[in-house]
């Protein structure tokens, strides 16, 4: 089979291999992973914090959705999706995953996402989601994205 890859060299023709891993101690690997203060999320938000002199607060929880980042005089919420777990590409990849559970759990992020940037822009905010490989690769262009949408 021909390897193809993307940007990222991701091979997403390849087929779906077994777990090499039981299924108690996949588990607790998954139970591990942070929902929010991703390695990537704490970095972004550390340079925005040194570009911007305005204040803003981190992870919200009482906006809808929860945005990683708020600027509430400028009602700018801003979401750092990571790729994986608000499937980017996902109808790329999700043949991948190794059962339904996965497929629904981030089918279900999607639709949660769509229907959380549909209302909070309803209500007056300004919303941006960024991808956590464009924040890793093109963080200065999305820091300005964020400048311009709080000026």
């Amino acid at each position: 089979m021909k390897k193809t890859k993307n940007y990222l060299n991701r091979n997403f023709k390849k087929e779906r291999s077994d777990d090499l891993l039981p299924t108690k101690k996949r588990s607790e690997l998954m139970a591990k992973i942070r929902s929010r203060d991703t390695k990537f999320e704490r970095e972004f938000i550390v340079s925005l914090g040194k570009a911007t002199h305005k204040k803003f607060q981190a992870n919200v929880v009482s906006i809808k959705g929860k945005p990683d980042i708020v600027f509430q005089k400028d009602k700018v919420c801003i979401f750092l999706d990571s790729n994986f777990w608000h499937g980017w590409y996902c109808p790329r990849w999700k043949h991948l995953l190794k059962n339904d559970f996965w497929r629904e759990k981030i089918e279900n992020n999607r639709k949660r996402d769509r229907k959380t940037t549909t209302y909070l822009r309803k209500n007056g905010w300004i919303v941006l989601r960024f991808w956590e490989h464009q924040i890793k690769s093109e963080s200065k262009i999305v820091t300005d994205k964020i400048l311009k949408a709080i000026k």
